[in-house]
C-alpha cells in the first residue's frame, strides 16, 4: 500500500468548519471517496440527496470514530459486539491482503438522534466505525456521526478514485478535502451485515 503523509491540519480544520456550519464536504474514507455532512442536520442531508439525485426513501449510512458513540443512536444487540471484534473495531480482527482490517458496515435496529431522512422505513440505520486516519479525525472532531455516501450520481458507478469523481459532484459540495487525492490504490466497498431485533443477523454483502 502507498505510504501517504499525514493529513494537513488546515485541511482537517477547514472540513470541520464547513461541517459545523451545516455544509457538505467531499472526503476520503476507509473505502471509496464519500459525500458527507453532519448526520443531525436535516437541510445538509437533503442537499446530499438532491446532489446525488437519490430517492429519499433510500437511507444513507453514517461513520463514527469509535464504538462508544453507538449507544447514543441505536440499540446495540449482543450480536453486534462479536461483529465489531471481527472487524477490528474493538479488538484485532482478520486482515485483508494488505494487512488492513476489512471495513464493516452494520445495519442496526431502532435508530434515533439523527435526521429522519437517514433512517430506513423499518427504523434501522447503517453505521461504520472508520479506522482510516482522516475520516476518523473528522468524526472525532465533529463529535457527531458523519454521513457517508459514495461520490456519484445515484445509479452511476461509484468513483474508485478521486480522479473518477464527476465535476457535478465536486462543484456541488462546499469543500473538497485535499488529503489522498492522489491515492489510486484500488478500494473495495465495505462488507454489510444487518442485525435484526431478535439478535440474529443477515449478511447483505460479504
Amino acid at each position: 500500500m502507498p505510504d501517504f503523509k499525514p493529513y494537513g491540519k488546515e485541511d482537517l480544520e477547514e472540513a470541520l468548519r464547513v461541517l459545523r456550519r451545516g455544509g457538505v464536504i467531499l472526503y476520503p474514507t476507509d473505502t471509496v471517496w464519500g459525500i458527507g455532512c453532519d448526520a443531525t442536520n436535516s437541510n445538509a442531508v437533503k442537499r446530499i440527496f438532491a446532489l446525488k439525485r437519490r430517492a429519499d426513501s433510500k437511507a444513507m449510512l453514517m461513520l463514527m470514530d469509535s464504538a462508544e458513540q453507538l449507544g447514543q443512536y441505536v440499540d446495540v444487540p449482543e450480536a453486534a459486539e462479536s461483529l465489531l471484534e471481527a472487524a477490528g473495531v474493538m479488538e484485532n480482527g482478520q486482515k485483508d491482503e494488505w494487512g488492513a482490517v476489512r471495513p464493516l458496515t452494520i445495519i442496526y435496529p431502532n435508530a434515533s438522534g439523527v435526521t429522519p431522512e437517514l433512517i430506513a422505513e423499518d427504523g434501522s440505520i447503517g453505521i461504520r466505525i472508520t479506522k482510516e486516519a482522516f475520516s476518523n479525525a473528522l468524526c472525532a472532531g465533529l463529535g457527531k456521526p458523519l454521513v457517508s455516501t459514495s461520490a456519484n450520481i445515484s445509479g452511476e458507478p461509484a468513483a474508485a478514485t478521486f480522479g473518477q469523481i464527476s465535476k457535478e459532484i465536486i462543484d456541488g459540495v462546499d469543500y473538497v478535502c485535499r488529503y489522498r487525492r492522489n491515492d489510486n490504490t484500488p478500494k473495495q466497498p465495505s462488507a454489510i451485515i444487518k442485525i435484526n431485533t431478535n439478535n440474529t443477523f443477515n449478511i447483505i454483502r460479504s
